[in-house]
């Protein structure tokens, strides 16, 4: 399931970031980027975010802001520096101060002095308590999403019930149609082809043949299944989206056989319409844990 939580605070003078994304992934793939003062504690945070959270490509970050108007402490490698400089001069004559100012720059002369000394117990609390508040961030956008997902479901499954009741109209007349359709055929046969048909065994045909078109039994476990996904939905607990995506299945395959049964264009559309509804839950369904 998609979310974002961040949370700010001080730590050594400078300003600790972290932040958590998240993207729909079957089971929990997570993904860690750790200041260097922080690696030594990455399976701890790893087993915190693993405990709270249940599954997603989760994408955590831990990183040190400098504040505004401070510089980071840097030492300059002058023998790298100097190299540089006479291969210029070699080439080109004197060193402009600009051209020298813009070696100082340069990745492998100027280093960056990193703090990695180890955490103090309260320093590591803190980074405890701020990657609790960026998860509590994470899961508030979580339920808000949620909260979406579930009155869009709601309007979905509304549809897909109201198509459903639009099909009994067409239904009834439906069978008289298919039957009075093979009498017809029956009654342009000859005389002679006609006093060599078994009148019980035909009848008993056309009505297995019809019985085989009935789709009572469809729309019963259709309206069964939407009841169902709208009682899961509503329920709490982990593992609701699985049962959610299973559930669209056998909505999808009830809806298919519907259409199989139906020989009416009429009623295929109205399928067909189903299929659309359904298709748009079952994108969304993967954003439920």
């Amino acid at each position: 399931m998609t979310g974002y939580g961040k949370a700010e605070s001080q730590l050594r003078g400078k300003k600790l970031i972290c932040e958590i994304r998240s993207l729909n992934s079957k089971s929990m793939d997570l993904s860690i980027r750790l200041a260097p003062q922080l690696r030594a504690h990455e399976l701890d945070l790893r087993t915190i975010v693993n405990q709270r959270l249940e599954r997603g490509k989760v994408d955590l970050a831990m990183c040190f802001q400098e504040e505004q108007g401070a510089t980071a402490p840097a030492t300059v490698n002058w023998t790298v520096a100097k190299t540089y400089a006479e291969q210029y001069k070699e080439q080109f004559g004197n060193v402009p101060a600009e051209v020298m100012a813009a070696i100082l720059r340069f990745p492998d002369v100027l280093k960056v002095q990193e703090d990695t000394s180890d955490l103090t117990e309260e320093e590591w609390n803190a980074v405890q308590t701020l990657l609790n508040e960026a998860i509590d961030a994470f899961i508030a956008f979580r339920t808000q999403e949620g909260a979406a997902l579930q009155a869009m479901f709601t309007e979905k499954l509304d549809g897909i019930a109201d198509l459903l009741a639009q099909v009994e109209p067409f239904e009834k007349g439906r069978v008289a149609k298919i039957k009075e359709r093979l009498e017809t055929s029956l009654a342009q046969l000859s005389a002679e082809t006609q006093a060599q048909i078994d009148r019980n065994r035909l009848e008993q045909e056309m009505i297995y043949y019809l019985e085989k078109l009935d789709i009572t039994e469809e729309k019963v476990r259709l309206t069964n299944h939407i009841k169902y996904f709208r009682e899961t939905m509503a329920g709490e607990g982990s593992g609701v989206g699985k049962k959610l995506g299973f559930i669209a299945q056998e909505m999808g395959r009830e809806i298919n056989t519907l259409g199989s049964k139906s020989n009416q264009s009429e009623m295929q559309i109205i399928v067909v319409k189903m299929k659309d509804i359904l298709e748009q839950i079952k994108e969304q369904v993967l954003n439920v844990l």
